[in-house]
């Protein structure tokens, strides 16, 4: 309405991690967001209380939806089918200079991006990386760990697991448990990369990962990985289901809520990159303000300072 003040968007680790839009157009009509299909019934979405919208196969957004969903700060993401490969994204609130600048000078120079990923590796893994190791030796030394960590877990849910595998040319082809876990952790890059853009940071400046669209969204999602995706990814493989990936969605959409994933995911941003041992840079004063302002004061900078 005409004389009131926009409505201020809420807090990431307040809203409701993803959801995922199939077969329909997404447009803003009588002032609500909605998903019509092509019987012209409207599904309401309340977009302003979720992290990130996903977009599968068969979805059209008008040009309202857009500058609704970024005004709220919900990020919208376009999918393959399942939410097996993301291919383009949105940037609610816009990245910040002051972080991209942070960001880079840590990527950029050995000594600090070595001492960011120990630091992944201390929160992945629960323990210090050994000493005197490149960083080429750290991924190796990871990837070990992860494929054992893959067979530990998909023996606790009984599940027959040979080896990551999938392709995605011929998705049909592949076995369930290696479906289910790329639907479960597509749903867990989404959440990252809403994160990683509403606390102002950039998606392709990795640390582990690096060359890709979303390579700090690989190392931030590996941190949480195995705590979260991979248990719900067998564990809906165990079951044998008829349809897996929309199973293992709604069963990623549960586990994050009940863990609270949102509210953890920009503090440990904050956390792997402070290891870099370099101070955060001030906001330029001419910097445009953060679209989704924290209630909290500075102590809380983590949360979306």
């Amino acid at each position: 309405m005409r004389g009131l003040p926009p409505p201020r968007p809420i807090m990431m680790k307040e809203r409701v991690s993803m959801l995922f839009l199939e077969y329909g157009e997404l447009d803003v009509l009588d002032g609500a967001f909605v998903l019509i299909d092509k019987n012209g019934v409207r599904t309401h979405i309340p977009v302003g209380i979720i992290a990130c919208l996903l977009l599968q196969p068969g979805t059209r957004v008008s040009h309202a939806a857009v500058v609704l969903a970024a005004r709220v700060g919900c990020l919208l993401i376009w999918v393959g089918e399942g939410g097996v490969r993301l291919y383009a994204s949105g940037q609610p609130g816009g990245a910040r200079a002051d972080r991209l600048l942070y960001q880079a000078k840590l990527a950029l120079d050995d000594a600090t991006r070595l001492r960011v990923i120990r630091k992944m590796y201390l929160m992945r893994f629960g323990e210090e990386p050994p000493a005197r190791r490149s960083i080429e030796q750290l991924r190796g030394i990871e990837g070990a760990r992860v494929r054992k960590m893959y067979q530990l877990i998909a023996r606790r849910y009984g599940v027959d697991w040979n080896f990551r595998n999938y392709d995605y040319d011929k998705w049909e082809s592949g076995d369930i448990p290696n479906r289910c876990l790329s639907a479960a952790t597509a749903c867990l890059y989404g959440v990252c990369e809403a994160a990683i853009l509403a606390a102002g940071y950039a998606p392709a400046i990795g640390f582990i990962h690096t060359g890709k669209p979303q390579s700090f969204v690989y190392d931030v999602a590996d941190v949480f990985k195995f705590e979260t995706v991979v248990p719900v990814a067998f564990n809906v493989a165990a079951k044998k289901p008829f349809e897996p990936e929309r199973d293992v969605r709604l069963a990623c959409r549960d586990s994050f809520r009940q863990s609270s994933l949102l509210e953890k995911i920009i503090p440990s941003i904050e956390e792997m990159l402070s290891a870099g041992g370099i101070e955060k840079p001030e906001p330029h004063e001419e910097a445009v303000p953060v679209a989704i302002p924290n209630k909290e004061g500075i102590g809380d900078a983590g949360h979306r300072s």
